[in-house]
């Protein structure tokens, strides 16, 4: 799903929306979606949005490329809870045309509005036979680069 959502206040335009409903697998001891989970629904929207954009898993291996996590992070600012439903945007926010990517996520709460969760990863371009960074190919900088959103609201 790639549809931006007019009633939820997105830190940036032109989101790639992702729908999550959380299950009774992703509660932990504590009652509430486990925080590993939320990391799992980050990647797959990541995936989501680049197959999106036209580059998956295929790409990538033809290619003897992909991007890895350099660095992430991500802040909780509330608990969510088994049947809500959350949906989790992402945008790349930066590509330097060379080897370095960055992408930021929000997940909302649908039922009310609130943002639960934000992520940030700084990604770099490696050649996956080696692992080693290596430059981005051209498909990278031209998909990546072109989908590089610029305006926030934080």
């Amino acid at each position: 799903m790639s549809t931006p959502t007019d009633q939820h206040t997105w830190d940036y335009s032109a989101p790639h929306v992702h729908p999550i409903r959380i299950v009774k697998s992703d509660i932990d001891g504590m009652g509430h979606a486990n925080n590993a989970c939320y990391v799992i629904w980050c990647e797959q929207c990541a995936w989501n949005h680049s197959e999106f954009l036209g580059l998956g898993i295929k790409d990538y291996q033809r290619l003897n490329r992909g991007v890895a996590i350099r660095k992430a992070s991500y802040e909780y600012f509330l608990p969510s809870f088994e049947n809500e439903d959350l949906l989790i945007a992402t945008w790349l926010t930066a590509c330097d045309g060379k080897f370095r990517l960055e992408r930021r996520f929000q997940m909302i709460n649908l039922a009310t509005g609130q943002t639960v969760q934000r992520g940030h990863w700084e990604l770099i371009c490696v050649t996956l036979s080696s692992g080693k960074v290596t430059k981005f190919p051209n498909e990278f900088t031209e998909c990546y680069g072109n989908a590089v959103v610029s305006s926030a609201h934080l």
